[in-house]
């Protein structure tokens, strides 16, 4: 059993922003393999057997910066050590749609990763979806703009990549 988290913010005001591709992921998961998400009080959840693999998608409530919180619930719930957790987030250090993923480490500054971290230690997994930086707009605000039409272009074939990747991942380990 795998917990699949991807990062963002809730509300309708965060929707394709550069924060909240990990949310894209998991809807993209959801939508082409027809699960169904429902709502908890820390975060919204999905299971299902994809691929031989069974599968909780999470989407946490708690805004990014207090992800952890989330995470160690999800966790303690199913019973799953760090090292089945995959987070799915966003990263301003890489060009834009990039993917990297990383076994285990530091935040990177990236303040849900930390958050994560805080909570359930860092030997959990990552794919990092690169966002770009902007050099004139500070990080805070650029990850919470919305992509322009040609960026979500790129974003989609990042996220299909993605989707991908979870498949690698979750069979090797």
């Amino acid at each position: 059993m795998w917990l699949i988290v991807g990062l963002g913010n809730p509300g309708r005001k965060y929707e394709f922003t550069r924060h909240n591709v990990g949310f894209m992921v998991i809807d993209r998961l959801c939508r082409d393999f027809g699960i169904q998400l429902k709502e908890y009080d820390l975060y919204i959840l999905g299971r299902a057997i994809i691929k031989d693999r069974d599968l909780i998608l999470l989407k946490p409530l708690t805004y990014m910066n207090q992800s952890g919180i989330a995470v160690k619930k999800a966790c303690n719930f199913f019973n799953l050590p760090p090292e089945k957790v995959l987070v799915i987030h966003d990263d301003i250090d890489m060009a834009l749609g990039k993917i990297r993923f990383k076994k285990k480490g530091s935040s990177g500054g990236h303040r849900g990763v930390q958050s994560i971290i805080d909570e359930i230690g860092e030997n959990f997994m990552r794919l990092k979806i690169g966002v770009g930086r902007s050099q004139v707009i500070p990080p805070e605000v650029y990850v919470l703009q919305r992509f322009s039409d040609d960026e979500l272009k790129v974003i989609d074939d990042a996220i299909n990549k993605t989707v991908e990747r979870i498949f690698e991942v979750t069979s090797n380990t």
